[in-house]
């Protein structure tokens, strides 16, 4: 069987499920010893941009420091450790069919729990 590319995979979800896994995604890597400390340094002043009010009024502006601080962060990683927990993230999904379930499974066996009633 071919493996999905993530790409193909959070094609099929919603907006803010996508900025959920992103954020899920830094978390991750914040906490990853494989990513160097100064990187990791974006995404924290990008949150604290966010919290400390500024002189330019609105939201806009600090949404888009935090996405650009996250963005920048996730491509500064490494790209094998950046993949790695990127599958992790998207194998738990719900709704999502996963290569590691059963792949040598009869596709016309149906996997189901019996409850009985009448107890």
């Amino acid at each position: 069987m071919t493996q999905k590319a993530p790409s193909s995979i959070t094609a099929r979800i919603g907006f803010f499920q996508k900025i959920w896994l992103e954020v899920k995604l830094v978390l991750r890597l914040m906490k990853d010893k494989r990513v160097n400390p100064l990187v990791k340094l974006l995404p924290l002043a990008a949150f604290i941009y966010w919290i400390v009010p500024d002189l330019v009024p609105g939201p806009v502006d600090d949404a888009l420091v935090m996405w650009f601080g996250f963005y920048l962060f996730i491509e500064l990683c490494p790209p094998e450790v950046v993949e790695e927990h990127r599958r992790a993230l998207i194998s738990v999904i719900p709704g999502e069919k996963h290569e590691s379930s059963t792949e040598d499974a009869d596709p016309q066996v149906v996997d189901g729990e019996f409850h009985d009633l009448d107890r």
